[in-house]
């Protein structure tokens, strides 16, 4: 049996957790949280963890010559840098607007990397 220990990220309270593993690699328990999401991030940390992905992307004809964008969902962290490669080709041409997919379903993950700013 594995044990890990976490710092959640759930909410702000940061609490320590102890998450322990069986020999087939699953969670069998998870101590320490105060929340049910503290539970739930746990548990997905362990299993499968993802992160937001924040950058910014070129602008073709703008007065503005990047707009930041972020990933709609998280990402798993194990492609963030795949991904980055993959938004370093890109650009998107003037004006943006919030909320623009810049790209969509990026590498199959199937969430899209949108514009969080206008630029014109």
């Amino acid at each position: 049996m594995e044990k890990r220990e976490l710092v959640c990220v759930a909410c702000p309270l940061g609490c320590g957790i102890t998450v322990s593993i069986d020999d087939n690699g699953f969670v069998s328990e998870v101590t320490g949280n105060t929340c049910k999401r503290g539970d739930t991030y746990a548990r997905n940390e362990v299993t499968a963890p993802a992160r937001s992905l924040t950058t910014t992307v070129r602008v073709d004809g703008g007065k503005a010559y990047v707009v930041p964008v972020k990933s709609a969902g998280p990402i798993p962290k194990g492609m963030m840098f795949q991904c980055m490669k993959e938004i370093n080709k890109a650009s998107i041409k003037a004006p943006v607007k919030i909320g623009d997919v810049v790209i969509k379903d990026i590498l199959g993950t199937g969430v899209d990397i949108v514009a969080t700013n206008n630029a014109e």
